[in-house]
């Protein structure tokens, strides 16, 4: 299950307002990310975006290298990282991950920060789990 199938990715541009205005987010450098939850039917238990921002990254060979670099250490860890982390529920996540760094990094530092940034993902949801559930008693 090592793909990024189109359905993985999030371009709803409704989906993108939601999860920019309503979010929660966290930075872990490189990445600020940025998810929440929305009761929608799905194939897959996330869809994502990845953004390298044009100010600080002026030629888009830079910007794409960044992209393609995030994607792929996404693809490999995404299935043991998050999927297999995730609770089994009826709502997909929305994820962003934007990079915040000043330098380009070679491929191995980004899987480890991905590994990173996916963990403390999963510990951010299950506090929200068990406040929301502890909260609502």
């Amino acid at each position: 299950m090592n793909t990024f199938n189109k359905e993985e990715r999030l371009c709803s541009r409704k989906f993108l307002d939601l999860l920019f205005k309503n979010g929660s987010s966290f930075l872990l450098y490189p990445f600020r990310v940025s998810y929440m939850y929305v009761p929608v039917e799905h194939e897959f238990p996330a869809q994502i975006v990845i953004n390298v921002a044009k100010k600080r990254y002026k030629r888009a060979v830079d910007r794409n290298l960044i992209k393609r670099r995030s994607r792929e250490a996404y693809r490999l860890q995404k299935e043991l990282e998050l999927y297999a982390l995730l609770p089994e529920s009826d709502e997909l996540l929305l994820l962003s991950l934007q990079f915040v760094g000043k330098k380009i990094y070679d491929f191995s530092f980004f899987e480890k920060k991905m590994a990173a940034a996916l963990k403390r993902l999963i510990a951010n949801l299950e506090a929200k789990n068990t406040t929301g559930k502890d909260g609502s008693n």
